[in-house]
């Protein structure tokens, strides 16, 4: 909450500031005219001269207190081009000791103006056509520009000449829909127990909201979409096709905590058989297990409370059995004894507890750790052919633990039987991250810092081992396929298929944290992502597989391709950006603009030209000659009053649109100098090769009513300009038609992020569009059906639908 109030109230310093700085460009451009509307004034009325002549020098000091008092306001630009200003208390001072006066001169002026209606409609024309000589200077019309608000802040926009009457225009729901056809990654960097093997030859595992059941000879996906936000837990019932899985509670967009709760369901036919416990998991649901002496009749959760509540449900019933507070500390896992559903184990920070169920009711014992150093963690535990438990810790240890007669000498009269530890067995550098028993009594076990997977025969001799490839991190969960193969998660976020053997192979790789660059190859059926883990990944769409993938010194935040496909440039979190090159993935070329992060890479639609947008308010111009491998400064926009967010380069190749952190609109001429286009207006026809821009006039609709700027992240319009698809703050993808120049818009909107999504863009030929989760490091890859192949270009004038509601098309 204290980061969510601190990023609020940087939010609305921005604000401030760049309003401050709008207020003085309109101050300045208002004293530049006042010499027109006085002549003007003097030509209809002579008597008026000597008035306007007070008005003048109360504006200007007035216009002169205002200035000086922008002074205190350290790094504020005050108009474009001009020097920041710093701090200066003593005409700050003196500029305080004449406010009254100067106040009351401005009031003054204000009153003539609002007594002379056409000097104010006079005052509006020239200021709309102010700055841009040449400009024709028609008459002001209510009906040329609509303002939006964003924070309380007024947007214009400038209605396109091809639309007669704006208030006429109805918006519609796209003919397109999405599909969700892939999944890429896997929640392997903080899971446990979250990956198993299914008799139809599928491995089921999670990542985001999204359980993926993945076929692996076949290379193909199913995918269970009714989790509500990011799935955190999974247990595999006896019967090997029911599965539990359990989530994060989550809140909703008003920041009002969901109900959260355990779906069971068929994983042969997709179809969610109960609902447990809804409402009363606390935080979410951090660990599952089914029974296995009752043939998976019961259901223990533990979930993400303070307290870790443990319960137990009758799965028949959906009724709770019995409940009690586990502990404060962690807890990673959770069992029944496979020969009594009465006996429970969980593990954790610093325990290991034995619970038994009787009349309703738990006991609990506390493992026993006597001569032995007792672990900080114990990560895992399974259980043996003989009963025993085992348990792995983060000292490395395998400890087999027994019931014991109680010690009277030491406990007391009374007292009952514990449990001790009867051998502990040395096994791995670093933690003992999972335990997996087979069916012949034998023993899997992973370990953290040495990255090996070691067989162990029923009395714990070891048999094999084999090390996992460093680049993909240490084990987190082991699941055999039979007695040879298995399927290996790590800690990178990987799926690995080997045998000791042979080795093991990826079968599924993803990013490791917060990911915001996404492009898409600009004829081939390639993408790229990159994010916080430094890692830059091209990533085959059609073959769901990755390509290839390197890892830079700096993270990476944004990327485009160059238009002939050949190279590809990624802007780095520095202010260095580097072109790679996509068959060697060799560094060709490498540039630094401002020592602050990048936001955004976009190349010219012929390849000319390269802009690179700073989070240090400039975008800087680049000419790019050799097919993309040499790059050399053209230029500088200056002008904006904030950090560049999203920019697009008209079709012609001449003209930018940028946006920026405190919801400006500006436009640019490239060849022309970067100079900044004044008259906005002038740009209202113009067609842009791609539209990412969140601002503007075609894509008014996409923003709810009374959003907040950050709400939108990023958007993208299809190749065929008629929807366009947009990532929120949320954890949705929306689909609009394009244009949606109206509020309110209907879209098609769809879940499985699980955190905000960064990026959205479709691929070349617009037959998937491809999203991107931050803290979920999620690709999804949404097929887009439906629609047709008229051409939209005049659509925004002919659209007439009533429909009004966004609709949610169901799971696939």
């Amino acid at each position: 909450m204290m980061e969510v109030r601190l990023q609020a109230q940087e939010d609305e310093i921005t604000l401030l500031k760049s309003s401050l700085a709008d207020a003085l460009r309109r101050i300045h451009i208002h004293d530049k005219l006042l010499p027109l509307l006085k002549q003007q004034l003097i030509a209809v009325n002579p008597s008026a001269a000597r008035v306007l002549n007070q008005v003048s020098c109360s504006e200007s000091s007035s216009s002169s207190r205002r200035f000086s008092s922008s002074a205190a306001v350290d790094g504020i630009p005050l108009s474009a081009g001009s020097p920041r200003v710093r701090r200066n208390s003593e005409k700050l001072s003196n500029a305080d000791r004449q406010r009254k006066r100067l106040d009351k001169k401005a009031a003054s002026s204000a009153n003539l103006l609002t007594r002379s209606p056409s000097l104010e409609n006079r005052a509006k024309e020239l200021i709309s056509n102010a700055g841009s000589p040449g400009s024709r200077r028609g008459t002001y019309s209510q009906g040329q520009s609509i303002k939006m608000f964003i924070r309380g802040r007024p947007i214009t926009m400038y209605v396109p000449s091809n639309i007669q009457n704006y208030d006429d225009l109805k918006m519609e729901l796209p003919l397109e829909r999405l599909e969700l056809d892939w999944v890429y990654g896997y929640r392997g960097r903080d899971g446990r127990a979250n990956l198993y093997f299914l008799p139809t030859g599928e491995a089921v595992y999670f990542i985001a909201c999204v359980i993926v059941l993945y076929h692996i000879k076949d290379s193909t996906q199913r995918h269970y979409r009714k989790h509500t936000d990011c799935v955190r837990s999974l247990a595999l019932h006896p019967d090997k096709v029911r599965v539990a899985s359990g989530q994060t509670a989550g809140v909703d967009k008003d920041g009002k905590p969901l109900q959260s709760c355990v779906h069971i369901w068929d994983s042969n036919t997709l179809v969610t058989l109960q609902q447990i416990g809804l409402g009363t998991f606390q935080r979410g649901v951090g660990s599952l297990a089914f029974s296995s002496a009752d043939s998976g009749g019961f259901l223990c959760v533990i979930d993400d409370s303070t307290e870790h509540m443990l319960s137990v449900w009758d799965c028949a019933k959906e009724t709770k059995v019995a409940e009690i507070k586990s502990t404060n500390e962690a807890v990673f896992a959770v069992e029944f004894n496979p020969s009594d559903s009465n006996n429970i184990i969980t593990c954790g920070k610093s325990h290991v507890y034995f619970w038994t169920l009787s009349g309703g009711q738990f006991t609990k014992k506390q493992g026993i750790f006597g001569k032995y150093k007792k672990p900080k963690f114990i990560q895992c535990f399974a259980f043996g052919l003989t009963g025993d438990v085992l348990t792995g810790d983060s000292e490395g240890n395998i400890l087999t633990w027994g019931k014991s007669a109680a010690d009277v000498k030491t406990l007391g009269k009374g007292a009952k039987e514990t449990y001790q530890i009867m051998r502990q067995t040395r096994a791995h550098e670093g933690s003992v991250f999972t335990l997996c028993t087979l069916q012949d009594g034998a023993l899997l076990s992973g370990g953290g810092k040495d990255r090996k997977i070691i067989r162990w025969s029923a009395d714990l001799a070891p048999e094999r081992e084999c090390e996992i490839p460093e680049k993909f991190g240490t084990v987190r969960t082991i699941a055999a396929m039979d007695e040879e193969e298995l399927l290996v998660g790590t800690t990178r976020n990987a799926i690995l298929r080997g045998t000791f053997s042979d080795g093991f192979l990826a079968i599924v790789q993803g990013h490791v944290d917060e990911m915001w660059g996404l492009a898409s190859h600009p004829s081939q059926s390639l993408f790229l992502t990159c994010g916080h883990d430094r890692q830059v990944c091209l990533w085959e769409a059609e073959e769901h597989r990755l390509s290839w993938s390197v890892s830079l010194e700096e993270y990476g935040l944004c990327a485009d391709f160059c238009p002939n496909g050949s190279t590809v440039s990624v802007g780095l979190n520095t202010g260095r950006w580097v072109v790679l090159d996509l068959l060697t993935q060799e560094v060709i070329s490498e540039s630094v603009d401002g020592n602050e992060q990048l936001s955004v890479m976009r190349y010219s639609p012929d390849g000319n030209f390269l802009a690179v947008g700073s989070h240090d308010n400039f975008i800087y111009i680049y000419n790019v000659t050799e097919k993309g491998r040499r790059y050399t400064r053209f230029g500088k926009c200056n002008g904006h009053s904030s950090f560049i967010t999203h920019l697009d380069w008209s079709k012609d190749g001449r003209y930018i649109m940028s946006n920026s952190g405190d919801y400006e609109i500006l436009y640019w001429d490239i060849p022309g100098g970067c100079k900044l286009l004044r008259n906005r207006s002038e740009s209202k026809d113009r067609e842009w090769a791609s539209f990412t821009c969140v601002l503007g006039f075609h894509v008014m609709g996409v923003w709810l009513e009374g959003s907040d700027g950050t709400d939108i992240n990023a958007l993208c319009r299809s190749h065929s300009e008629r929807i366009v698809a947009v990532a929120d703050d949320f954890c949705k993808v929306h689909l609009f038609q394009f244009p949606c120049p109206k509020l309110k818009a209907p879209s098609h909107k769809y879940d499985g992020h699980g955190s905000h999504v960064t990026n959205v863009c479709f691929t070349h030929n617009d037959s998937h569009l491809l999203s991107m989760g931050g803290k979920d490091t999620c690709i999804l890859q949404w097929k887009v059906v439906g629609g047709n192949r008229w051409d939209s270009k005049d659509k925004l004038g002919s659209a007439s639908s009533t429909s009004t509601s966004s609709l949610e098309p169901p799971a696939s």
